[in-house]
């Protein structure tokens, strides 16, 4: 049993397939099988069930399953604590919310770059629910979400504030109009997305029955379709107000508890924090201290 078996036992368990495990790690599905089969003579018992769609962990798998991530994680750590001496260099994985990479990290991002070209950054955009997965196993080195997030293997630290608003058509600008829509839909991000939780709770508060729910992997493809009035979804203000400006939606206000969400960023309390994240954390607590222009205030919430 070596890293290399447990590595290649993670990827097969996260993709559910020999096959596909193999093209993550570049190499032939006979090599991801002659692997798995040692580690699971040397551990006197099966990993994985196998079936005609792929293969899924036994409950003896499960059991190891999070020990390999630590075991990874400590490698990876082990590595880049021998090279980091001090100079911002190396890999850097990140997640975020796609709203918050939008709305707060484009410029950020371009600056980093710029300052630091020996960093190799990559941000992988996600809900809350998965980015918190992803920073648990130690598959991103730390993630923008939003709050709040209780988990005892976490550190958050707030890093902005944004204002929710409910985010309309032009022609349904009011709960009342939305009220008499025979069927109305909701447009959000994948399941786990925190805004979706947000509006739905806050449309049954209203008393408005919800027919059906859409979910869509980008910001634009949200918007536009609220644009064309196949439904309604909830947004952080700034990422909306140019389209409201433009007269593509409209916004309500909601109450003030409904309307204010943290952006967090999160990382594993044992986790090495390099040079790299370090830098990174340090630009972006300084680009965003001072807040940017105000943005105009979204129309009141009709009675």
């Amino acid at each position: 049993m070596n890293i290399a078996d447990l590595k290649t036992f993670e990827a097969v368990a996260r993709h559910g397939s020999m096959n596909k495990a193999a093209s993550e790690l570049n190499t032939v599905q006979s090599n991801v099988t002659v692997r798995i089969r040692a580690l699971e003579d040397a551990l006197g018992m099966p990993l994985f069930q196998r079936h005609a769609r792929g293969v899924t962990p036994t409950p003896a798998g499960q059991r190891v399953l999070p020990f390999v991530g630590r075991l990874t994680r400590l490698m990876a750590e082990v590595k880049s604590a021998a090279l980091d001496e001090g100079r911002p260099s190396g890999a850097l994985s990140l997640g975020s919310l796609e709203t918050t990479m939008a709305m707060r990290l484009s410029p950020l991002l371009v600056e980093f770059s710029g300052t630091y070209p020996d960093v190799q950054l990559v941000v992988t955009p996600g809900t809350t629910a998965r980015l918190v997965q992803d920073v648990v196993a130690s598959r991103l080195d730390g993630a923008f979400v939003a709050g709040p997030v209780s988990h005892p293997e976490l550190l958050q630290e707030l890093m902005f504030s944004e204002e929710l608003v409910l985010v309309t058509s032009p022609a349904t600008g009011t709960l009342k109009a939305l009220k008499e829509l025979p069927e109305l839909k909701t447009i959000s991000f994948q399941l786990g997305c925190s805004y979706r939780q947000r509006l739905e709770s806050f449309l049954a508060d209203a008393g408005i029955v919800v027919s059906r729910r859409l979910e869509f992997g980008s910001l634009d493809a949200i918007v536009s379709c609220v644009s064309a009035g196949i439904g309604v979804s909830l947004l952080p203000q700034r990422v909306v107000q140019a389209a409201a400006d433009a007269g593509m939606v409209r916004l309500i206000a909601l109450p003030r508890a409904q309307a204010k969400v943290a952006t967090l960023f999160v990382r594993r309390r044992d986790s090495y924090v390099s040079s790299a994240l370090t830098a990174f954390l340090a630009m972006t607590r300084r680009v965003h201290a001072t807040p940017g222009k105000r943005a105009a205030k979204p129309r009141k919430r009709p009675a």
